[in-house]
């Protein structure tokens, strides 16, 4: 029995496992492109939202805004300045 027919049959085989090995590969790297493309786009929607998130957070917590809700919803008002009492700390 010759050896070469068989040697030859098992180099085709691993030439054939190799090829296939390297479409799983390319196709794999590409998928994974995709995803992290996603991902990158998602990150960025997640960032322009956070950052009007922020805006609306200033916008709401405004001295003005909290001031008239104080007055309008709470009856509040500044008090006179025979009202206002100082603290001091002593010690120190």
């Amino acid at each position: 029995m010759r050896l070469e027919p068989l040697l030859a049959l098992v180099l085709a085989l691993l030439v054939v496992a190799s090829s296939v090995a390297v479409v799983y590969a390319k196709h794999e790297s590409r998928r994974l492109f995709a995803e992290l493309e996603e991902l990158n786009r998602e990150r960025d929607r997640l960032n322009a939202e956070w950052g009007m998130l922020q805006l609306e957070q200033g916008a709401w917590a405004t001295h003005g805004r909290v001031e008239r809700i104080g007055r309008e919803q709470l009856d509040m008002k500044m008090p006179g300045r025979d009202e206002i009492i100082i603290l001091r700390r002593q010690g120190r």
